[in-house]
């Protein structure tokens, strides 16, 4: 049975989930997605005796990066992002930031390619990229756990919003059907919004993926 261990903080204007992974016993986190308060995640993190490996970005709308330059300020972490998703990260109208009324922009430090295998704070992660949402979103699976970090691509009985700049409806779901339908049934699905789910129950009731 992995060691590996997965934490949630429900921040910002969304609810936006954000996830820390980290092996069981050990100090080093991978903090997905740091949605807003990038000071009070570091501090949070600190007092349960945790230190910032590593950021990763799902994709990059505002209610998941607000906090991420400050979280990299104070940690010293890298961030990452897909490749495909550097006109949404360097875009404050395209990220919907400015239209949010608190314009943010990221500069991630490494761009990730679909495919590719990450080993962070220990644990080994593969990037899947999944356009839809936006033009770069991408999911993050921990084959050791069986997860699946999937941002705002796949919600418990929904999907992310296409509406926005670079969305895709016709893309999302081709990239759910192809890219994560494939995995196991019983990974479990960690949404940017809502609670978690199964690759089985999202195959079988996710009306839109039908």
């Amino acid at each position: 049975m992995s060691d590996i261990k997965i934490g949630r903080m429900t921040l910002g204007v969304c609810a936006t989930n954000c996830y820390f992974l980290y092996r069981e016993n050990a100090s080093d986190v991978i903090f997905v997605d740091p949605g807003d308060r990038g000071a009070d995640i570091y501090t949070a993190l600190q007092n349960k005796g945790l230190r910032v490996a590593a950021i990763l970005l799902t994709h990059g709308h505002f209610d998941h990066i607000w906090g991420a330059e400050k979280l990299r300020e104070l940690s010293g972490a890298k961030i990452y992002a897909l490749d495909a998703e550097k006109v949404v990260c360097q875009d404050a109208y395209v990220n919907v930031s400015a239209q949010a009324g608190r314009k943010a922009t990221i500069a991630p430090d490494e761009w990730l390619t679909d495919g590719q295998e990450l080993l962070l704070a220990g644990i080994s992660l593969k990037v899947i990229a999944t356009p839809g949402h936006t033009i770069g979103s991408c999911c993050y699976y921990v084959p050791e756990a069986d997860f699946l970090i999937a941002g705002d691509t796949l919600f418990a009985g929904s999907v992310g919003r296409t509406d926005f700049p670079t969305g895709s409806m016709s893309k999302l779901i081709r990239s759910i059907k192809d890219k994560l339908f494939v995995l196991p049934e019983q990974t479990k699905v960690y949404p940017g919004h809502g609670e978690e789910t199964t690759i089985e129950e999202e195959k079988q009731y996710n009306p839109f993926c039908q």
